[in-house]
C-alpha cells in the first residue's frame, strides 16, 4: 500500500522531534509466553500430534495386612509396554515408602520447625525376589537411590510394543501419619488404615522429558502412567476393605444380608446402610467368615493407581450415582462411630453422589464403578475412586473436603497431567470446578469463596509471592496454597466469567478435557488447548497470570460529558494487561454493561471510550461482577459529584 507522501513526512518530522523521549510499547506483555509451536507428538491446536504415545504399565498385586505388626506386605507383577520410538535398556520406578526413612530427601529437606510432612522416619520398603524380564533370562539387577528404583533388562525392551514382565516381592512397616496422605487412625474400637503410595510403580517415560524422576519429598504428589490394576488385599476376618475399582468377589466376603442392601443401594438415590452403625465391629453378623483370614479381590481398568482403606469397626453406606449416559456408579462412605451423625459422616454418601453428578454432567462423564469416602487421618487426599478425608470434619469442612477430593477424580485421574511438576494443573483446576460443584449442591447449601477474587489481593501484593509456575517443593509453604490452589482457579474463573463468558470457555475446557483424557499433557497443550477451542490469543493471561507474576491494576480516571456523548478514559497501571469490563449508570437510573477488549493496552496505558449517548452519567464502576483481582480498587470506581 502507498503512503502518501505528505503523511510520510509529517510522521519523520514527529518522530524527529521526540527521538529523546523513546516510550515503548506494550507488544511484549501479549508475546508468546512459552515455545508453543507443533510436532509430531504434540499439536499447536492443543491436542496429542499424530505420533502421540504414551507406555502403559497393568499390575497384578497381592498383598497382606497384619494388624498386629502394622506391616503390609506383597508382591507385584508389572506388566510394562514400551509405545516410545525408542528401546529401553531399563525403566524407573518409584519406591515412595522411602520417604519415611531418616536419611530420605523429603526428610532431609523437611525444616527444623516442622510441616505437614514431618515425622514418620522409621518406614521404608523392602525389595526382594526382583525379576525383570523382557526375553531370554530374566534380570536381577536393580538400584535403589531415595524414592526411586532402577530396574535393568539383560535384553533392551523393543521400542513400539515391545512388553516386559517386572515382578519382586515388597514389605513396609505402615507410617502413622503418612504425610497427611495415608496412614492409620486409631478409633476406640481398632484402628482404620488408609493405604497409599504401597507398590512399586513405575515413573512416566514420555516425549518432553524421557523419565520423570523427581523424588517424593513431600508437595509434590504423583505422575505415573495408566494401565489395568488386579490386587488382592489379605486381611483378618474382622476388617471390611474398600478399595478402587470393583470388588470382584462380594459374594465371598459380604454376607446375604449385605448382598441384598448392595443392590438395594444400587438403585436407590436415598443412603442405604450396608453396615448400620448398630451393627459396625460386630464380626459375628457382618463378616462371611468367622475366623482366619479373608481376601478381598479388586479390579479396575485405566487407572493411573489404586488405594484402599480396611478397619474392623466400619459403618458401611451407599447409594447410586446416576451419570449422563444412563449409567450408574456407586457412591459409599466407611466411618467409624467416631465421625457418625447427622451433620457429619452420615452425609458423606449424599456428598459424594453430588460431587459425581456435578462432574460428571458439566464437564465429563465419571468412569469409574464406584467413588468411596474413607474417614481417614489425612486431612484430605485423592486416588481414583477413593478419597481419604479426616475422620473429624463435619458439615460445610465434610462438604468441602469431600467435593474437593472427589473433584480431583478429573484432575489428574483422568487428566493425567504432572503433579510432581505443575500442582495448578489438578489442584488448580479441581479448585476451579469445586466453585461451581458448591454452587450447585443443595441450592448452595455451603457457599465457596474461591470466586471472591479480591481476597486474594492481599497476597497479591506480598513481597513473598510466587508464581503459579512454581514448582511445589519449591514455593514457600505460606504460598503452596495460592500458587496450586487458589491463584490458578482464581484466574479460570476470570477467565469463565469475566473474559470468555461460558460458552467460549466451557467448549474449550470440555475439549480439553476430552482430549487428554487417561493422557499426559504439558501446560503448553492446556494453553494451545483453550485458545484454540476459544478463538482467542491468551497469551497475556497465561504470561501475565501463570508465568510470570503479574497483577492486574485498572482505573477510570475521567468522564467528560459532551452534549451528545461522553468521554470516559480508562488506565493499565498493573503489569498485567485486561479487558476492561464496566457497569455504566445513568441519571436516569438506567444502566449498561460494556466491554473494552485488552488490545486496548496494546501501545499504551491510558485509553479513551467514547459513550455514544446523550444520556448523563451518574457512575462508571470496572468489573461489576467482582471477579477480577484488582490490587487497587481506590480507582475502580467515578461517582458523579
Amino acid at each position: 500500500m502507498k503512503i502518501h507522501k505528505i503523511l510520510l513526512l509529517t510522521g519523520l518530522i514527529g518522530f524527529a522531534s521526540l527521538a529523546q523521549e523513546i516510550t515503548p510499547n506494550n507488544q511484549s506483555k501479549f508475546d508468546d509466553v512459552t515455545y508453543r509451536r507443533s510436532n509430531v507428538y504434540r499439536s499447536a491446536s492443543g491436542k496429542p500430534g499424530p505420533q502421540y504415545w504414551q507406555n502403559s504399565a497393568s499390575y497384578a498385586i497381592e498383598a497382606e495386612l497384619d494388624d498386629k505388626a502394622n506391616t503390609l506386605k506383597g508382591k507385584v507383577t508389572m506388566t510394562y509396554v514400551n509405545n516410545s520410538p525408542e528401546d529401553l535398556n531399563y525403566i524407573w520406578m518409584y519406591v515412595e515408602q522411602n520417604r519415611f526413612t531418616p536419611e530420605s530427601r523429603g526428610t532431609l529437606t523437611t525444616p527444623l520447625q516442622g510441616n505437614r510432612y514431618s515425622g514418620d522416619i522409621d518406614g521404608g520398603v523392602s525389595i526382594t525376589n526382583l525379576s525383570a524380564k523382557t526375553k531370554g533370562d530374566a534380570s536381577t539387577k536393580f538400584l535403589i537411590t531415595d524414592t526411586r528404583m532402577q530396574v535393568f533388562f539383560n535384553e533392551p525392551l523393543k521400542a513400539k510394543g515391545g512388553k516386559a514382565t517386572v515382578s519382586m516381592n515388597f514389605e513396609f512397616k505402615i507410617p502413622e501419619a503418612g504425610m497427611d496422605r495415608m496412614g492409620m487412625l486409631a478409633t476406640e474400637k481398632g484402628t482404620t488404615y488408609s493405604i497409599a503410595q504401597w507398590y512399586p510403580r513405575v515413573a512416566v517415560f514420555d516425549d518432553v522429558v524421557g523419565w520423570n524422576t523427581e523424588p517424593y519429598l513431600g508437595a509434590g504428589e504423583f505422575y505415573v502412567e495408566y494401565g489395568n490394576f488386579d490386587y488382592k488385599i489379605t486381611v483378618p476376618y474382622e476388617h471390611i476393605v474398600v478399595g478402587s475399582g470393583e470388588l470382584v468377589n462380594a459374594k465371598e466376603v459380604l454376607t446375604a444380608e449385605q448382598l441384598k442392601r448392595w443392590e438395594q443401594a444400587k438403585n436407590s438415590d436415598k443412603t442405604v446402610y450396608l453396615i448400620s452403625p448398630a451393627e459396625a465391629g460386630n464380626a459375628a453378623v457382618t463378616r462371611a467368615a468367622k475366623s482366619g483370614k479373608v481376601t478381598w479381590h479388586f479390579k479396575m481398568t485405566n487407572t493411573r493407581d489404586v488405594a484402599f482403606a480396611s478397619a474392623k469397626n466400619f459403618i458401611w453406606d451407599a447409594a447410586k450415582i446416576n451419570l449422563p449416559s444412563g449409567k450408574k456408579a456407586l457412591a459409599q462412605s466407611v466411618y467409624t462411630a467416631e465421625s457418625d451423625g447427622p451433620q457429619a459422616w452420615t452425609r458423606s454418601t449424599e456428598f459424594t453422589k453430588a460431587s459425581i453428578e456435578n462432574y460428571s454432567k458439566m464437564w465429563f462423564e465419571y468412569p469409574y464403578p464406584n467413588a468411596v469416602n474413607v474417614a481417614s487421618n489425612a486431612g484430605g487426599m485423592e486416588y481414583p475412586g477413593v478419597s481419604f478425608c479426616h475422620a473429624s470434619s463435619t458439615g460445610a469442612d465434610l462438604w468441602d473436603v469431600t467435593d474437593h477430593e472427589f473433584g480431583h477424580n478429573w484432575f489428574p485421574m483422568i487428566v493425567g497431567s504432572n503433579e510432581r511438576r505443575y500442582p495448578w494443573m489438578d489442584e488448580g483446576f479441581n479448585t476451579f470446578i469445586n466453585y461451581y460443584s458448591a454452587v450447585a449442591f443443595n441450592n448452595n447449601e455451603f457457599p465457596s469463596d474461591v470466586a471472591k477474587s479480591r481476597s486474594r489481593v492481599p497476597w497479591l501484593k506480598s513481597k513473598y509471592r510466587e508464581s503459579i509456575a512454581t514448582y511445589p517443593d519449591v514455593a514457600r509453604p505460606m504460598n503452596l496454597g495460592f500458587t496450586a490452589y487458589y491463584k490458578p482457579a482464581t484466574g479460570l474463573i476470570m477467565l469463565r466469567e469475566y473474559i470468555l463468558g461460558h460458552e467460549r470457555f466451557d467448549n474449550a475446557f470440555k475439549a480439553y478435557i476430552k482430549t487428554w483424557a487417561f493422557k499426559h499433557p504439558q501446560p503448553t497443550d492446556f494453553f494451545n488447548a483453550m485458545d484454540n477451542g476459544a478463538g482467542e490469543n491468551l497469551n497475556w493471561f497465561w504470561k501475565g497470570w501463570f508465568v510470570d507474576n503479574d497483577n492486574i491494576d485498572l482505573g477510570v480516571t475521567k468522564v467528560t460529558e459532551n452534549k451528545d456523548n461522553t468521554i470516559i478514559t480508562f488506565t493499565n497501571k498493573g503489569d498485567m494487561p485486561a479487558p476492561v469490563v464496566f457497569k455504566v449508570t445513568f441519571t436516569d437510573n438506567t444502566s449498561e454493561v460494556k466491554t473494552l477488549p485488552v488490545e486496548i493496552w496494546q501501545r499504551g496505558n491510558e485509553w479513551d471510550y467514547l459513550l455514544r449517548t446523550p444520556k448523563k452519567v451518574k457512575t462508571v464502576d470496572i468489573d461489576p461482577g467482582r471477579f477480577i483481582p484488582d490490587v487497587n480498587i481506590n480507582d475502580n470506581s467515578w461517582i458523579k459529584e
